[in-house]
């Protein structure tokens, strides 16, 4: 193997690392459908849900996208991308309310 080889498997997890990851997966998956179907108010079941929600997306995106063991610049990237989507949906959803407002005006 060479060096470079090396350097590139060097932190990667092993396949228990990944069973681990995906049983959480699967627990808040499953909490997020009990959440969905209980009667659960709003004011609370909303932000558990995009609280779980978000925690699922980090475990994706850090393990099984491997940005977690890969050069800082990779996760740098994907958070500057990350971003500007966000920017640009939060620019259309307040243009498309906008808009609606001013045409209901």
């Amino acid at each position: 193997m060479s060096d470079a080889d090396d350097l590139e498997h060097a932190d990667h997890p092993d396949s228990s690392q990944y069973i681990v990851i995906g049983i959480i997966l699967a627990v808040f998956t499953a909490i997020e459908v009990a959440i969905s179907f209980a009667a659960v108010p709003g004011e609370i079941a909303v932000p558990a849900l995009i609280i779980l929600t978000v925690l699922k997306f980090l475990l994706v995106v850090m393990w099984f996208m491997h940005l977690r063991f890969d050069s800082g610049w990779f996760r740098r990237l994907f958070v500057f991308g990350l971003g500007v989507a966000l920017a640009i949906y939060a620019a259309t959803i307040s243009l498309m309310l906008y808009a609606g407002a001013a045409t209901q005006a």
